[in-house]
Order: C-alpha cells, then sequence, then structure tokens
C-alpha cells in the first residue's frame, strides 16, 4: 500500500550498485558506463543523489579505470568497492564498508545504476518512509493484463513491480544480509531480504521513467527520452581584480600558477577566471554569485583556492540534474600572457568540472593600453557557460 508521507526528510547515504556485466545488452563495455547524450549512465544515476548525505558506488573489481574515466569526484563521493559474484554480495560488501562510518539508525538508499531517470521527490519520499517505518521501496502497482503462456490470465490485483531505490534503516539492512547469507538463499533485490525477515516493506509510488536499462532497446528508449527532453540555458559571468603594488612570484587563472611580478588584490586566490566562470555556472540555476555562497566577509574564504567555488557551482548544476555543453572564458590584461599556459587552464578547468577538455575554451586578449587594464592597474575575465537542463 502506498504511504503518504508529510514529515520532514531525513539525511541519507547512498549505495550505488554498479558492478554488473551488463551482457544483456549485447555491448562490450558494461551498459553503466555506457553513454545517454554524453552523460554516462552511472554517472547520471549518481547525480540524482546530489542531496544525500554520502554515495557510494559498488563496483566490478576489473572496471576501476572505467569508473575513474567516467565519475569525476564530488566532495559527497567516496571511494568506490568492488562488489561479490552476485548482486546481493555486492550490496552485502557495500554495507560492510560502511560500517564503520554509519550509525545504526541511519538511513541509507540502494539504487541500481542502471535506473538512470529516478526522480528526486521519489528520492525524498522513499528515505522519508524509511525513517518512519524503518524499510521502503519505491514500486508500481502493475497496470498490465498479465497472461501465463499456459493460456490463463494472472489477477494483478495487489501485483506490484518493484523499483530502486530502497530505503532501510543500516542495521536492519546489515541484518538481513547477514540472514541471507547465513542461509544461502538467493534473492532479487533487498527488500525481499528484509521481508523475508517479517519485518514490512513499504510500498512508495514510484514512477514509469524509473525504468532499468537492460536492453539495447532499453538503451535506445533512453536516449530518446534524453534528448526530447532537454532545453539549453546560457549563462554569463564577469569578475575584476587589481593589482597589488608588492612584488609577487605568480598569480592564479584558470586554477593555474601564472609567473607574475605583482600579487592579485584579493581575499580568496585571486582568480579571477574561475570567479568569472563560477558566476556563469551558477546563472544557469538562477543560484545568486559567487558573494552569496561564498562572502568574502568570511574569514574560511581568505587564500581559499577557486577550485572550491567552482565545485560547488558545479554541484548546483548537476544537482539540477545540468549537463555542461561548452564553458568559454576570456581574460582582459596586457600581462601576464595566457598563450604559454592555455592547454593547462583547460585541462585544469575541464578536472574541476568533469568535462572533456575539448569542452573549455580560454582565450585572452589585451584592451590596447586603454583604460585601468591597459594600464596593468588589474585584470578582468568574461565567461560563458552553456548547459542542458531537463525540460521544465
Amino acid at each position: 500500500m502506498e504511504t503518504v508521507l508529510t514529515s520532514e526528510v531525513p539525511e541519507y547515504h547512498v549505495l550505488i550498485v554498479a558492478g554488473g556485466q551488463g551482457v544483456r545488452l549485447g555491448n562490450d563495455i558494461p551498459k553503466q558506463y555506457l553513454k545517454i547524450c554524453d552523460n554516462f549512465i552511472i554517472n547520471q544515476s549518481i547525480i540524482r543523489f546530489s542531496s544525500c548525505n554520502t554515495l557510494t558506488c559498488v563496483i566490478h573489481r576489473d572496471h576501476l579505470s572505467l569508473y575513474r574515466a567516467t565519475v569525476p569526484p564530488r566532495a559527497w563521493l567516496h571511494e568506490p568497492v568492488f562488489g561479490g559474484g552476485e548482486r546481493g554480495d555486492s550490496v552485502r560488501n557495500g554495507l560492510m564498508a560502511l560500517k564503520g562510518r554509519l550509525k545504526p539508525e541511519d538511513i541509507i538508499l540502494i539504487h541500481d545504476a542502471a535506473r538512470p531517470f529516478v526522480d528526486e521527490e521519489d528520492i525524498r519520499r522513499v528515505a522519508q518512509e524509511a525513517a518512519r517505518s524503518g524499510a521502503a521501496t519505491l514500486a508500481l502497482p502493475v497496470s498490465d493484463t498479465l497472461r501465463h503462456q499456459d493460456g490463463y490470465t494472472i489477477d494483478r490485483s495487489g501485483v506490484w513491480a518493484i523499483q530502486t531505490p530502497q530505503a532501510f534503516r543500516f542495521a536492519l539492512i546489515c541484518e538481513a544480509h547477514d540472514k541471507a547469507a547465513e542461509s544461502g538463499k538467493a534473492y532479487t533485490d533487498d527488500s525481499a531480504m528484509v521481508a523475508a525477515m517479517g519485518h514490512p516493506v513499504s510500498f512508495v509510488n514510484g514512477s514509469r521513467q524509473n525504468f532499468k536499462i537492460t536492453t539495447a532497446e532499453d538503451l535506445r528508449f533512453a536516449r530518446m527520452l534524453v534528448s526530447s527532453a532537454m532545453e539549453t540555458r546560457t549563462g554569463s559571468g564577469y569578475d575584476v581584480h587589481a593589482f597589488r603594488s608588492d612584488a609577487a612570484s605568480h598569480i592564479r587563472l584558470c586554477g593555474v600558477d601564472v609567473p607574475h611580478s605583482r600579487a592579485i588584490d584579493a581575499h580568496s586566490d585571486g582568480d579571477v577566471a574561475l570567479h568569472a566562470l563560477t558566476d556563469a555556472l551558477l546563472s544557469t540555476v538562477a543560484a545568486g554569485d559567487i558573494g552569496v555562497h561564498f562572502p568574502p566577509s568570511e574569514p574560511q574564504w581568505k587564500n581559499a583556492d577557486s577550485a572550491l567555488f567552482l565545485r560547488k557551482a558545479v554541484d548546483l548544476v548537476t544537482g539540477q540534474q545540468g549537463r555542461i555543453v561548452n564553458l568559454d572564458i576570456t581574460i582582459v590584461c596586457e600581462r601576464p600572457k595566457v598563450g604559454p599556459h592555455r592547454e593547462a587552464m583547460q585541462r585544469r578547468i575541464s578536472q574541476i568540472c568533469g568535462v572533456e577538455p575539448g569542452r573549455v575554451s580560454v582565450k585572452a586578449t589585451t584592451s590596447e593600453k586603454l583604460g585601468f587594464t591597459g594600464r596593468e592597474e588589474g585584470i578582468v575575465a568574461q565567461a560563458l557557460a552553456t548547459v542542458e537542463f531537463p525540460r521544465l
């Protein structure tokens, strides 16, 4: 029976199961590492849980290089855990790895990496219900007529199609996996293990879009779904910093130390390019500017690495299922010269933002000796960010 929820959403942790070989898809690359419209399936699943406390992926030990190449680092993303021979073994390995970090009453969500379209509101509702009852799963009542191959019709009343994520109190799901391991019985999902202990599992109504990519037809449908449901937003950013009179060995630009004889006057590291780019990304999600999130009046940001600011903006974008299409930065100054450092700058920004270097443009110009930049009193950066989002 579906539960109607009204209480606050608890903090929750996430375990994403991504250890399968995906053989039914008929592809040399496991399905979780395939792309749907330039975003990998596993990464698309991960970003759906951007509101979680921590997230850990359980992967096949042979897929570590694929995982590293596919999933960019995030503050709330832990190191992956290696799975086992069966899905239940993989989940149990993940739970064991978390035992020293989570308390018995903590809520943990277990999700299949091959379900990249789960709705964030459904995630919140299943976490909410698990905090109330101890165990919950997303599920859909079966609406199709069910007929056995022998010709008789199966009564579908009370029949539900089980989805993920499934949410549990941590101690409860650990106990269920321990008992399943002792019995040697195989289960196709975690809620079945908990139910076998006699503990009720609440059903929270899910969505048809939360389907599992299993076959080549599923993958084609997923790609059609993404391509037809996206909109493009463009955000701009602008920042300026003055040069100080005291001598220096370098300034920070685009996350790279560039030789220069004068220091930047700034509260943080003064990376004018990353500041402009941070504002450009923030504008695509209408999240204010860099000063809203990192006020210069707060001492904790003194001399801070501006990569921290940019990662925050990226997390806000990906938290709304945004996909960065292109980043463009123009630096205006007489000196230092940007050209010799352009490729390093592109690589550094691509690392911070989790995009290919080919999607990052860095260029520079002078102001022909005019104005404060022409007098070498300061430096300016302008940035544009192009991001695709699910259509509202």
